[in-house]
């Protein structure tokens, strides 16, 4: 009697499908990150509410992600990836939907909020997934191609929600995740590997709580402290109750019998030493991203039109080489070719500090795509001698921890170029600006050139640390999911 014909994916084309759903996964949740900025003037005039309360919709969704990634990824860890990535999918479906039918700016508040806990299920098990569908000898080019999805996802949010508006509305950048979400669900319950587990430990909820409170203060008084002031009362001591949170869930892990996060992980050199390498390294990445803008339109003149074909350099880059680096990376180790791409980071910014205070659009353009460069070839190679260093069965917290140390970087970037050039400025200038916008011309681009030196001071620091990370990776045991 002859068999039906199989309709098993084989190992070969299993792991191109599962890149698939991992990578669908990546583009909506970045995308929701950003496409809803182009649309917060048109909810603030349906809602009638200001603007302090519709920025929440931006933060309640990018705050709720980052403080819980570590959770799920333990989560993930323990009861299965696949099931968790589904799970999340299903949630981010549901909650999107929410979002779209939501009648005043609470309620999108609060569905923001659902749907940064089905993103946060859905990203910290991406990297995981991929590390468990691609042999070692692949892993740098898997973690590539899904770098290149996240800067398509960060460069097309704004473009995809202004057509969205533009023809149905902006109910609509919601709405249009439900048919996706479904498509991608079935992909991945057809090509993600099965991994039933049951962990015979408790979920640490203690660990877990504690962990994103205090990711919530420190991050939610850094973001604020730049609008209001970092010696504003209220501010100091969110700061300061956020570091005693992290302190108590620290504590709580050396000391619990089931902790999330196990602590000997910091052991790991390549580990350790990856984590704070990034941290370094992610501080600059905001001095690019978030003071250029400002000084090409404070001190240079342009436009808003001119500016974003300038800083859109970086995306498009980091799209285009990603997979490179990730080809490279495997080629040839991550620890080669990270060192190098901090040279040309560090190089870009110091050729950004040369700017003169009428530049021309190339002068700009060339400078930005060597930093996009530094960037596209930086990042693949550190996320994955990050996420080897440990065993596989821990990639779900591993991956957790290391966005949430790359976001702390990037969110402590923000401040620090901002405060550095506000500092620079009043100064040179011999007094106090409320607003540096106020300052002469000159003034600006001198405090600009000393802020990017700067910038590449940090940058650089974190190649002093490729002499503290071993040759070869020792390995860890794995501790009971």
């Amino acid at each position: 009697m002859q068999s039906a014909p199989s309709t098993t994916l084989d190992d070969g084309s299993r792991k191109w499908w599962a890149l698939a759903a991992v990578g669908s996964g990546t583009f909506m949740s970045t995308v929701d990150g950003s496409i809803v900025n182009i649309a917060l003037n048109t909810i603030q005039k349906t809602f009638n509410t200001n603007l302090g309360s519709v920025e929440w919709v931006v933060l309640a969704y990018l705050l709720g992600i980052v403080c819980l990634l570590p959770s799920m990824g333990r989560l993930g860890d323990m009861i299965g990836r696949k099931r968790v990535y589904i799970a999340g999918f299903t949630l981010f479906m549901v909650s999107s939907a929410l979002c779209g039918f939501a009648w005043d700016i609470s309620s999108l508040i609060a569905f923001r909020l659902i749907q940064a806990v089905g993103a946060a299920m859905v990203q910290s098990m991406g990297a995981a997934l991929l590390v468990q569908a691609f042999p070692s000898s692949e892993r740098g080019r898997a973690l590539g191609y899904n770098a290149t999805i996240i800067s398509v996802g960060v460069a097309s949010g704004p473009m995809l929600g202004g057509l969205l508006i533009a023809s149905l509305g902006w109910r609509a950048i919601f709405t249009i995740n439900i048919p996706l979400c479904l498509i991608a669900i079935f992909v991945s319950m057809r090509a993600l590997s099965d991994d039933n587990k049951r962990s015979q430990q408790r979920f640490d909820y203690i660990g877990a709580v504690s962990l994103a409170v205090a990711l919530l203060a420190i991050l939610y008084s850094l973001t604020e402290g730049q609008h209001i002031g970092f010696l504003t009362p209220w501010i100091l001591a969110l700061f300061t109750c956020g570091i005693i949170g992290f302190g108590f869930f620290i504590w709580w892990e050396l000391h619990t019998e089931t902790p999330m996060i196990n602590m000997q992980y910091f052991k790991v050199r390549d580990f350790s030493v990856g984590l704070l390498q990034m941290y370094l390294i992610a501080l600059p990445q905001q001095f690019n991203y978030v003071l250029l803008p400002i000084f090409l339109q404070t001190v240079a003149g342009y436009d808003a039109r001119t500016t974003g074909l300038a800083m859109i350099v970086v995306p498009v880059t980091t799209a285009l080489l990603s997979s490179v680096s990730g080809y490279l990376s495997d080629k040839y180790g991550p620890n080669r070719i990270a060192p190098m791409a901090v040279v040309l980071w560090g190089i870009g910014l110091v050729l950004m500090s040369g700017l003169s205070a009428t530049p021309t659009l190339w002068d700009v353009t060339w400078r930005v795509l060597l930093v996009g460069i530094g960037i596209s070839l930086f990042f693949t190679p550190i996320n994955s001698s990050i996420l080897g260093s440990l065993p596989k069965e821990q990639g779900g917290v591993a991956n957790g921890i290391m966005s949430v140390v790359r976001t702390m970087g990037q969110i402590s970037g923000i401040s620090i170029g901002a405060f550095i050039w506000t500092y620079q400025v009043n100064l040179i200038g011999g007094q106090h600006y409320s607003d540096i916008s106020l300052a002469p011309q000159n003034i600006l681009h001198q405090g600009y050139t000393t802020t990017m030196l700067i910038g590449a001071a940090i940058c650089w620091s974190g190649l002093l640390l490729v002499l503290f990370r071993s040759k070869r990776t020792p390995a860890l045991p794995a501790t009971p999911a």
